[in-house]
């Protein structure tokens, strides 16, 4: 009988399809066998136990570069440790696309950067102009250097694309076979709002909200997906906010239209609510699309069982309350338009996510595998390397124990972000053990994979 190097032994093994007890056989960085009474030089009992695949997180915004200079607060080691506490074993995250470096010079810069990972990364690819240079000669050499896909904006001074900018990219990511993903947002609308807001002296945080109200998010990704029908692009729509967004994406989906859709925890879990906390508190819940109403909230659930939408992710966008590069860098006295937008999320999303979900009864184990591993692998091109328990799989693993009852605080992150949104939340399910690629990388809130382990993941096109 063979021996492997680990067994884990007598857990309760979820995939995307199925659940059951029996042993799993590691040898090195990949799954060898799954089955009974096999024998390891290290064997862990995971009795009473949930074997899921590692946590694939295909929406975090990590050391990335502004348009102003400035970087994203989160660096790699801070960030990917954050994640195995949280159960997540792979990222996909944004190399920029700022003014004066090329797409290539970018996406270079930005894997060198990911050197510093403690799990394996993928990158998306941000673009925000469309000279010739980029469309006919960037685009396609991105798509080789193995770029998990590209992403737009149709909001923010300093990221949208005009319609006709948007068709040159879906164009250029048809020939060179790669899924683009869209923020679809309103720009023009939102800065008339915002401008209105403004003369009416209506500053506060939850003034994001009014600004960006469910219409401007439903009519920009309607464009979105006819943009999609015109040039037989797939798209993926990112962090839908809202019931009345994903209805639009399944009338899409059920004439044909190639696009899918993520959803975050955030808008499952909080409301705008939290954006009229007192003071500069509010601040803290400021991201694009913003968070609805709890009503909004109830009737995203219809859409992720229904498969409309497909994938979890966090947007992680984390910047500090307390930092002078974060959330109060233009002074605690700013109007909400000046506030940057984006939520910490990678250490929450799946203990959040399970609980919302698995403890209210929204859906089965098999279909949070599904949203939050083996669909992200599927799409970016990582499948079946990442995203599933079967041998010759990448051996990513999560222990989880579905009875641990937590309550969540900044501080389990060990994040260079000072606070959560979901400080003082109770949950139960909370992973316990993390492998990646056979090692293991966290136990019981203790991190051992050390920076630079982590392996970037050059997507596969089909």
């Amino acid at each position: 009988m063979t021996t492997f190097d680990i067994v884990i032994r007598n857990g309760m093994i979820v995939t995307a399809t199925d659940k059951y007890i029996a042993d799993i056989g590691i040898n090195g960085s990949k799954i060898v066998d799954i089955g009974f009474d096999l024998k390891g030089h290290e064997t862990i009992d995971a009795t009473g136990l949930l074997v899921l695949p590692g946590g694939i997180d295909g929406h975090c915004h990590i050391e990335q570069e502004e348009a102003d200079g400035t970087i994203h607060e989160d660096d790699f080691v801070s960030a990917t440790g954050s994640a195995l506490l949280g159960g997540t074993t792979t990222v996909v995250c944004f190399a920029s696309h700022v003014p004066g470096r090329g797409l290539v010079e970018q996406f270079d810069a930005y894997r060198r950067k990911g050197a510093n990972s403690r799990i394996d990364f993928a990158i998306h690819q941000i673009i925000t102009r469309t000279d010739e240079q980029t469309i006919r000669d960037e685009i396609p050499a991105v798509a080789e250097r193995g770029a998990a896909g590209l992403k737009v904006f149709m909001t923010y001074d300093d990221f949208h694309l005009s319609d006709g900018q948007f068709l040159q990219v879906l164009e250029a990511a048809h020939k060179s076979d790669i899924l683009v993903s869209v923020h679809c947002e309103n720009y023009d609308a939102i800065r008339h709002l915002i401008l209105k807001h403004l003369a009416e002296g209506r500053t506060e945080p939850h003034g994001h909200v009014t600004s960006r109200p469910p219409c401007v998010e439903r009519e920009a990704t309607y464009r979105a997906m006819t943009m999609s029908e015109l040039t037989h692009q797939k798209i993926q729509i990112f962090h839908v906010s809202c019931p009345e967004v994903a209805e639009e994406i399944g009338r899409a989906q059920s004439r044909g239209v190639k696009v899918v859709a993520e959803t975050c925890p955030h808008y499952l879990t909080l409301t705008e609510e939290d954006l009229k906390r007192d003071g500069f508190e509010g601040t803290k819940y400021i991201c694009s699309p913003p968070l609805r109403t709890k009503a909004a909230q109830e009737g995203m659930w219809q859409y992720i069982r229904s498969g409309v939408i497909s994938i979890i992710s966090s947007d992680h966008c984390g910047y500090t309350f307390d930092g002078s590069a974060g959330k109060g860098r233009h002074g605690r006295d700013a109007d909400f338009s000046l506030i940057p937008n984006g939520m910490p999320g990678l250490g929450t999303r799946l203990p959040v996510f399970y609980d919302a979900a698995i403890n209210n009864g929204k859906i089965d184990l098999t279909d949070f595998v599904r949203l939050t591993a083996t669909t992200p692998a599927q799409r970016y091109g990582l499948y079946p390397q990442k995203g599933t328990i079967a041998p010759g799989s990448d051996a990513d693993l999560v222990l989880w124990d579905p009875k641990k009852s937590v309550t969540i605080t900044n501080n389990l992150f060990q994040s260079n972000i000072d606070y959560t949104p979901y400080e003082g939340r109770n949950v139960q399910g909370w992973p316990v053990k993390v492998y990646q690629r056979g090692k293991l990388a966290m136990n019981d809130g203790k991190l051992v994979a050390q920076p630079g382990t982590g392996q970037f993941l050059k997507a596969k096109r089909k």
